[in-house]
């Protein structure tokens, strides 16, 4: 069965998708872009082969989908997923999911009979699934601390650069960091952050925060540290991190490529240096699991758990104390 996608916001990150989706034409076909801006679907449309709406409920109406890819910048959710699920559509969900966890709540009530996945695609990278293979089968050991960071430096969208619309940085960056956190030590039961916009007071209309750092505490003492910046080295986007077990430790310089160290009695360094294009692994996963009726790797729910983690961080740095989940 060759699924008929729709694509919903033809921006930068629809564009990945819109390219994954053609790698994927034994699989899949894209039928479908919506966008509220006429001349830019349009074009982008005609550039991957599909058809151009403006009006949401009439691509639902008329384009007989299968899949739709959500690509919509964090503030612009209208409903759109719910109205999707509710008609038998499966989904892909770009992260965050949502600005609030009422939103991310009724997604996830909507979407229960359909296939759902969130776009945390750093998880198919080559170096984060050969770490998970190595834990599904007990040779890391149990995780104990996580360290993250996402430093970069550029003005971005204006949508960006105001918190109302983006959610802020640790919101729209540094989520990725923390679904790994969350990922490999589980779900924290505290939130501790400091978050500052000290870089961008003069530049109009930006005031999300561009330096912050969060800790995860956890009962049994594990911890995860996540930090972020946006006045780091321009044209840079340096996102790393590591992750202690009881037999193994992971550096991982992207998605893609870590030294997996084993700390046992005879140390042993494994390194991985994959060229895995995560937005085709998590279309073909998600693919695969509409054919088999499984859950996807990265599920919708994983948006809303590490959604309620950042949300939980502004809180924090707003408050100036620990937040318990």
């Amino acid at each position: 069965m060759t699924l008929r996608v729709g694509l919903l916001g033809p921006g930068g990150i629809g564009a990945r998708h819109a390219a994954a989706v053609a790698l994927l034409h034994d699989r899949m076909q894209l039928v479908a872009c919506c966008g509220r801006d006429a001349d830019r679907t349009t074009a982008f449309a005609a550039r991957f082969g599909a058809s151009s709406y403006t009006d949401f409920a009439r691509m639902l109406d008329r384009a007989d989908l299968d899949l739709l890819i959500v690509a919509l910048p964090p503030y612009a959710h209208n409903g759109e997923v719910e109205a999707a699920a509710r008609a038998g559509i499966h989904l892909l969900v770009e992260k965050p999911i949502a600005l609030d966890n009422d939103r991310a709540t009724a997604m996830l009530e909507a979407g229960r009979d359909v296939t759902a996945a969130c776009g945390f695609m750093y998880r198919f990278g080559a170096a984060v699934t050969r770490w998970d293979e190595l834990a599904a089968r007990g040779q890391t050991g149990r995780a104990g601390h996580f360290s993250g960071s996402f430093h970069c430096n550029a003005l971005h969208a204006t949508w960006w650069r105001e918190r109302a619309l983006s959610g802020g940085q640790m919101v729209e960056q540094l989520i990725h960091i923390a679904d790994l956190a969350r990922h490999m030590l589980g779900m924290p039961q505290t939130v501790y952050a400091r978050a500052a916009n000290l870089f961008h007071t003069d530049v109009p209309g930006y005031d999300s925060e561009d330096v912050s750092a969060i800790i995860l505490g956890y009962d049994d003492g594990r911890v995860g540290v996540l930090h972020a910046s946006n006045a780091a080295v321009p044209g840079r986007w340096a996102k790393q991190w590591q992750v202690v077990a009881a037999g193994m430790t992971g550096i991982f310089t992207d998605f893609n490529t870590a030294e997996l160290v084993s700390t046992t009695a005879e140390p042993h360094v494994e390194r991985v240096a994959g060229t895995v294009d995560p937005f085709v692994a998590q279309l073909a996963d998600l693919a695969e699991a509409i054919a088999h009726k499984r859950p996807p790797r990265v599920l919708l729910s994983d948006g809303a758990d590490t959604l309620r983690i950042v949300l939980a961080a502004h809180q924090s740095s707003e408050a100036r104390r620990e937040i318990t989940l």
